[in-house]
């Protein structure tokens, strides 16, 4: 499923470690591996658009696994 979220870029420091966005309204996505550098900065605020994968487990299970298309700052 395609979406287009805005939030806040987090690290979770659970087991070794996972990126989350915070969107706006609360969720939590744990952004999947291969997201771009640039994305992964703790406390920048972006808009992005990609897919939820529920095809995919991750370790962390912090939520939703999103996995980007791309972004942009906000």
């Amino acid at each position: 499923m395609s979406v287009s979220l805005s939030g806040t870029i987090e690290r979770r420091e659970m087991g070794t470690g996972a990126w989350a966005l915070v969107a706006d309204d609360g969720q939590t996505y744990e952004i999947y591996e291969g997201a771009p550098s640039d994305l992964l900065k703790p406390g920048q605020k972006v808009k992005v658009n990609g897919r939820i994968r529920d095809d995919v487990m991750t370790l962390a299970a912090i939520g939703p696994v999103l996995q980007v298309d791309g972004f942009e700052l906000n």
